[in-house]
């Protein structure tokens, strides 16, 4: 695979954030007009990287391909102050990382999402259409703001106080924990995490608990486990996890998107062994027509079998065949 990117720095909403760059492999005349963009946004515990294999493939079918570290991540900088880490501030990074990269306050770009990278997506849909072409997102649905749906009572409610997201609320005791487990061993503990049920992480859980070897799953090499590591040993999981501990107050800050439609045209993508599709009421609300009245331009949902989280790694052509088969229809 071509590891060739073009890696830029530009200063966003008061941040400097880092992207990965790759543009079409064909250059242009300077009559063409220029290729359409697409901005990847990636997840918990991933970085740019993890859209290596689709900016590859996706620009050498045309396409500008733009993946940033998102704020708190990697090589871009982290705030200092935890409740800086909500989905507002998230979105305000990406409409800078727009106007700067791709010019003007008017242009428009196709986004691909994945896991707290398809939470911002959704967001972005939602507060700035008007900067989204269109949107292939994958692993987490979108629901509207709901009084009965704060996310980490409801959490709670689902799976107890061990489940990871309520685990990651106290400031800096899982960040403890990580330390003591060492980086690469916690970043494995989720890169290779293959149940659909809930992950959780017991209070007082020892280190000789995590003594086991943890197999590498085929799509997973040494080199990408290095890349990740060399990342997290610099700038740490601070920033990564404080977007779990702004979920209730992104919540509280949405309320007045109550019922309001995501309208923006939408490919939907999930593996059928992914944690995400078990959590409890996902699979029926995907199917029974809820997703598509809350996301009235849903063009296709996909479940892929045999698929986890890791969908676009896992499965990298044929997730990058999706994304153009949708995209070339705009």
């Amino acid at each position: 695979m071509d590891l060739t990117f073009t890696h830029r720095f530009v200063n966003v909403n008061g941040i400097n954030m880092h992207f990965a760059e790759k543009t079409p492999s064909v250059a242009s005349d300077g009559a063409a007009p220029p290729p359409p963009t697409i901005l990847f946004l990636h997840g918990f515990p991933e970085l740019w990287y993890t859209w290596r294999h689709q900016m590859t493939a996706l620009s050498s079918l045309g396409y500008r391909t733009i993946a940033p570290d998102l704020r708190g991540y990697g090589d871009t900088e982290a705030p200092e102050r935890a409740d800086a880490y909500t989905s507002l501030h998230v979105v305000g990074d990406l409409i800078g990382l727009i106007d700067a990269v791709v010019g003007g306050d008017r242009e428009r770009v196709f986004v691909v999402g994945h896991d707290w990278g398809a939470i911002i997506a959704w967001h972005l849909c939602l507060l700035r259409p008007d900067r989204v072409k269109a949107l292939v997102n994958m692993s987490v649905v979108f629901e509207p703001w709901s009084l009965k749906r704060k996310p980490i009572p409801m959490f709670k409610s689902f799976y107890g106080d061990d489940y990871y997201i309520c685990r990651f609320q106290e400031y800096g005791e899982i960040e403890a924990e990580f330390a003591k487990v060492g980086t690469e061993r916690a970043l494995m503990e989720f890169l290779t995490y293959s149940d659909t049920g809930p992950i959780l992480l017991p209070k007082g859980k020892s280190c000789d608990d995590y003594d086991d070897p943890v197999s590498l799953p085929s799509w997973l090499t040494e080199y990408d486990v290095k890349y990740y590591v060399s990342k997290y040993e610099k700038s740490g999981f601070t920033g990564p996890v404080n977007y779990y501990r702004n979920m209730d107050r992104t919540w509280e800050m949405m309320g007045t998107f109550s019922n309001a439609q995501v309208k923006v045209p939408v490919k939907f993508i999930i593996g059928d062994q992914d944690l995400t599709y078990h959590i409890p009421g996902t699979k029926k609300y995907i199917h029974d027509g809820r997703f598509k009245s809350h996301v009235p331009l849903l063009d296709e949902v996909v479940v892929i079998k045999g698929v986890g989280h890791f969908l676009h790694e896992e499965r990298p052509e044929e997730i990058s065949k999706h994304i153009h088969d949708y995209f070339r229809t705009f």
